[in-house]
């Protein structure tokens, strides 16, 4: 695959005239190009002309960064180093924004390009009109062949370039080697519902190495049973699992941006009870729809952009409400995936709420089995994909994926069921009620509807494993996944809240997101300046700036488990207060009620705490710094001997103290 506009030696370069290198760009380009654009373009040329004479090596103009939609204005391969040249023409400033751009740049190639791993990366920002700004090479503290990101103008670049040279060592990059090393980004999932929503495949923005289950997989297994029971006018269900992290979401968007022609029959719909997850990735598809249009040279009104976003990813509520105006009609979807189905409602919450909200006593369907006669409207065929996480159900009224199968035992016992191989794991409570389906003949068991390797984390894939054992007090199997962690992926402790902020900042880079996540119980860290219950919008912590001091970067506004469920941060800080507790005998599960700490004793209340923590402990895609703090001998809410048993534990396990 040729992922530049225009690629060749850097001889062949400085021997081809600036117009036919611009012509072969300009056939490149997919977008309506404008004259400011071309005149870019024939600046760089003529810029890099002069200063590439006294080298050889490799030139690539507009090489693309499918996880991020991007392209990168030139790469050089010269000698040992990889360059990541950021043009910013007519600019006087070296812009906060384009700095973190290039670095970004870079970061994307180091992590996820396969032949470019070990390679020194140089990346370079270029304000054509700014003044001298050059300071000394210097490589990040990560100490990776990252080197931090470069200000140059016109005359300063050449000495740059000679300047890197001499501080990186190594042989000298095969160019053709370096071409064919395989892209495995591992997007977020907000990166990678925009990927999808503009026409990238599974392979564009997914991993392929062998240790990481092929999520194409996954997603051919599930649209093998969508064609099945459409061809063969069938209604079935099908169970995909997966561990935290694992691309289970990912699948369900992948289905829904396939098929998002509401002409079509196969027209499907991404339902979530998740709200932050549906209003950030809604918010986050809607902005880059108009960026999009706007880089094309069109407009399109954020609202407008809303409004078609909406048509695929729903929130399962408002997918219900509508099915209960009428209660014949088949919904306009003929696939319906549910993202987190295990935490779909229980009978008693549902009817709760129906006789509550909508004023319809004695409803008798739990929220799986009313969604499930909704698709069950269709004269033909329908298909409902539960896409199931282990061990995550972390509210009152969550139904787990059991309810799910015994409704299908209740009231669907002709849907064909598709059930993953590893639902039967006991972090997936349906162990028992399994059972009840091996007298059904239409049960088909398929190992490619589990997703077992987490890519959240691109730097440690065994790091929600780990996150298990630490919860279920495996001491020795924790220290022993530890070891294999932390060979790419810090994890540290500490009793300091302000060390571990200093901490997120020296670990980041560029735009790589940082934030704090506490338990929603968390009720006494406000002498550190965390207010659990105070009002935050994810959508603004998850997609703003680093200037805006709504953002995660900010470390003000803390995000409990219910707003980033489903989500990632690079970087996190998670705060460890005294409603779980570590002792000798297990973990105690507390509540802040009032002025007193009071006990847990309900085990679904125990459980869900237990989740919540799972879910805090498994949000960091590169690296966590966990605070366990101090406490207060002078007041009894916050002893020490609260935190300490905790503190100790997981130093005992072997995380490192700082």
């Amino acid at each position: 695959m040729n992922r530049a506009y225009y690629s060749a030696t850097i001889k062949d370069f400085l021997n081809t005239s600036p117009e036919e290198i611009i012509g072969k760009i300009v056939l490149q380009n997919e977008f309506p190009l404008e004259q400011t654009q071309k005149d870019a373009w024939f600046a760089e040329v003529i810029i890099l002309k002069e200063v590439l004479s006294p080298y050889k090596g490799s030139i690539y103009f507009e090489y693309s960064i499918p996880r991020m939609g991007q392209r990168i204005d030139v790469v050089l391969l010269i000698g040992a180093v990889i360059f990541i040249l950021e043009f910013k023409i007519g600019e006087k400033e070296y812009n906060a924004n384009a700095i973190d751009q290039v670095m970004d740049y870079a970061l994307d190639l180091k992590n996820f390009h396969e032949s470019s791993h070990e390679q020194f990366i140089a990346p370079i920002l270029i304000a054509t009109k700014a003044k001298s700004s050059y300071s000394t090479i210097a490589a990040t503290p990560q100490n990776d062949k990252l080197l931090i990101p470069i200000r140059s103008n016109i005359g300063l670049l050449g000495e740059i370039i000679e300047d890197v040279l001499c501080f990186s060592e190594g042989n000298e990059i095969n160019r053709t080697q370096w071409e064919q090393g395989r892209y495995c980004p591992t997007p977020t999932i907000i990166e990678a519902a925009m990927a999808l929503y503009n026409n990238h495949s599974v392979e564009d923005i997914s991993r392929s190495d062998a240790s990481a289950i092929n999520l194409s997989q996954t997603s051919e297994a599930v649209s093998a049973v969508i064609r099945f029971s459409k061809e063969n006018s069938r209604k079935s269900i099908c169970f995909v699992t997966g561990v935290p992290g694992a691309g289970k979401t990912l699948i369900g968007l992948h289905i829904a941006t396939t098929h998002i022609d509401k002409a079509n029959d196969l027209y499907s719909v991404f339902l979530s009870g998740n709200g932050p997850l549906v209003a950030i990735l809604r918010e986050a598809l809607a902005r880059d729809k108009v960026k999009r249009e706007k880089a094309k040279g069109g407009k399109i009104k954020k609202g407008v952009a809303m409004s078609e976003v909406k048509m695929f990813i729903q929130n399962v509520h408002n997918f219900r409400d509508e099915c209960l105006v009428d209660l014949t009609s088949a919904p306009i979807e003929h696939v319906a995936l549910f993202d987190e189905a295990q935490r779909a409602w229980n009978l008693e919450q549902t009817s709760n709420f129906m006789s509550r909200k909508k004023n319809r006593h004695n409803f008798i369907q739990s929220e799986p089995e009313f969604l499930m006669s909704c698709l069950d409207r269709h004269k033909d065929w329908a298909v409902v994909v539960c896409l199931v996480g282990g061990g995550q159900e972390i509210n009152t009224g969550e139904a787990g994926i059991s309810e799910w199968i015994q409704s299908l035992e209740r009231s669907f016992t002709d849907w064909d069921i598709y059930i993953s191989d590893r639902l039967t794991d006991s972090e997936y409570s349906a162990g028992e009620v399994l059972q009840k389906l091996k007298s059904r003949p239409n049960v088909k068991y398929n190992e490619s509807l589990h997703l077992a390797v987490s890519n959240r984390s691109f730097r440690a894939e065994d790091v929600s494993l780990l996150v298990k054992q630490v919860l279920d007090r495996n001491i020795d199997e924790a220290k022993n996944t530890l070891e294999k962690v932390r060979e790419k992926y810090p994890i540290v402790i500490t009793r300091d809240l302000t060390k571990a902020r200093q901490w997120l900042k020296q670990q980041a880079r560029g735009t790589e997101r940082y934030g704090i996540v506490v338990s929603s119980q968390a009720e006494r860290l406000k002498p550190h300046g965390i207010f659990v219950k105070a009002p935050m919008n994810p959508v603004h912590w998850f997609l703003e700036e680093k200037k805006d001091v709504r953002s995660s970067y900010y470390l003000e506004d803390v995000a409990t488990e219910f707003d980033v469920q489903g989500l990632e941060l690079d970087w996190v800080c998670v705060t460890w207060d005294a409603d779980f507790r570590y002792t000798e005998k297990g973990w105690q599960h507390w509540s802040f009620v009032g002025n007193k700490w009071k006990h847990i004793n309900k085990d679904e209340r125990q459980n869900y705490q237990k989740n919540a923590y799972r879910v805090l402990l498994t949000r960091a895609r590169q690296g966590m710094v966990i605070v366990i703090p101090p406490g207060d001998i002078e007041d009894w809410t916050r002893s020490p001997k609260f935190y300490d048993p905790t503190f100790e534990y997981l130093k005992d396990i072997g995380f490192n103290v700082i």
